[in-house]
């Protein structure tokens, strides 16, 4: 694994423009950087990182079975009790899931050295940066390799894409598919945009819609769009735990609709998932220690660790602390759940740069990579994207 800097193509902007990619600054900072690219070599990408990314989905689909039969592990997970039996229903039916995202610490390998790359959290319910990974690093690879930026026998682990449209394919059923989020947000919406897109060409209909524009029809009970269309598919980038505490989240148990993701889900976007993967799991070369933070074993983990609340998003509210003292924390309104405890994994440092790989899955598939970096080891809304390729 390597960081190599180049040049950036001369149309770069007007290139994401035609592609509808108009998130490429946040607030007047870089978010898409193609001035570097991190190089991999075919092993790291099949055995350090598609190969674990396999088997950490495993450990968590086991994980969930056993969490929606313990309501001891619900309770521990903060899940609100009155929607337990909705999680339960949903994962005996297998109800089916589009994607999610690993992310990985990975130093790369190093000669004969191979270092396990490290979970470090899963981003199971509302993954962002599906467009710049399936859709704009590939566009990138190709007009680099004409301009011969990279050589010429340049790849990319990247089949998101055509994954994605095989997987709408199986979970429309000739079915509208309504995509729901917070459509003020750019990232946002364009991720719905790009979602929608790959769900009209596996031959779906589709609308987007904000959250909030999401209705109720009392006569024979159901959720309904602005048109008083029933929503029987309906994707959301929106947070289960959001839901569960919304006013329409009571009628979740009641409706008919097809959620994607599916309530399952909200189990494996909790960070608590963490100390219990490690305690189902103890000592896996890929995981990394955790536990709650009232649990007395997390004091086993001394001064240096990192603290994460079992609910946070984009990196508010996470700390890394070294020798007992806060080195770097990001502010956010997260928290009041609780906190967990895990193990320092430090990420790769490139000149004072550090990158998190984002493993994709869709259908339970690895399927791609994504990169961000930041002068921080802390990964955050505004961290930078940057493309890779296999050499």
């Amino acid at each position: 694994m390597q960081r190599i800097p180049c040049p950036e193509r001369d149309d770069w902007r007007e290139t994401a423009a035609q592609c509808g990619f108009d998130f490429y600054e946040l607030d007047g900072e870089r978010y898409w950087d193609e001035r570097a690219y991190y190089a991999f070599s075919i092993a790291e990408i099949e055995l350090g990182i598609e190969e674990p990314t396999g088997e950490i989905e495993q450990m968590c689909l086991e994980l969930v079975g056993r969490v929606v039969a313990d309501e001891a592990l619900l309770r521990r997970l903060k899940i609100p009790q009155a929607f337990w039996p909705l999680l339960s229903e949903s994962w005996k039916r297998r109800d089916d899931s589009l994607y999610g995202r690993l992310d990985l610490s990975f130093p790369g390998f190093r000669g004969g050295d191979r270092v396990p790359a490290k979970l470090l959290e899963y981003n199971a319910d509302t993954p962002t940066s599906i467009f710049e990974a399936a859709v704009f690093q590939w566009t990138w690879l190709e007009q680099a390799t004409e301009r011969r930026i990279v050589p010429g026998r340049a790849d990319q682990y990247n089949s998101i894409h055509e994954r994605l449209i095989a997987r709408w394919r199986s979970l429309g059923k000739g079915r509208r598919l309504h995509l729901a989020g917070m459509t003020a947000e750019a990232e946002d919406a364009a991720t719905l945009a790009y979602l929608a897109d790959t769900a009209a060409q596996a031959g779906l209909l589709t609308s987007i819609l904000d959250v909030t524009d999401i209705g109720w029809r009392d006569k024979g009970g159901g959720f309904v769009d602005l048109d008083d269309n029933d929503i029987a598919l309906a994707f959301k980038l929106y947070p289960w735990e959001w839901m569960f505490h919304d006013a329409f989240g009571a009628r979740l148990g009641s409706a008919a609709t097809q959620w994607v993701e599916p309530p399952w889900k909200a189990i494996l976007s909790n960070k608590g998932i963490l100390p219990l993967l490690w305690q189902m799991n103890e000592g896996h070369p890929n995981l990394l220690p955790a536990y709650f933070e009232d649990d007395p074993k997390a004091a086993g983990l001394g001064s240096s660790f990192v603290r994460k609340p079992i609910y946070s998003r984009e990196g508010a509210n996470v700390s890394l602390v070294s020798d007992g003292v806060a080195v770097s924390a990001q502010e956010g309104p997260y928290g009041a759940e609780g906190f967990i405890r895990q193990a320092l994994a430090p990420l790769p440092d490139f000149g004072g740069v550090f990158p998190v790989i984002g493993s994709w899955l869709v259908d339970h598939q690895p399927c791609g990579l994504s990169i961000r970096e930041d002068a921080t080891p802390i990964t955050g809304n505004r961290s930078r994207f940057l493309p890779h390729a296999i050499l």
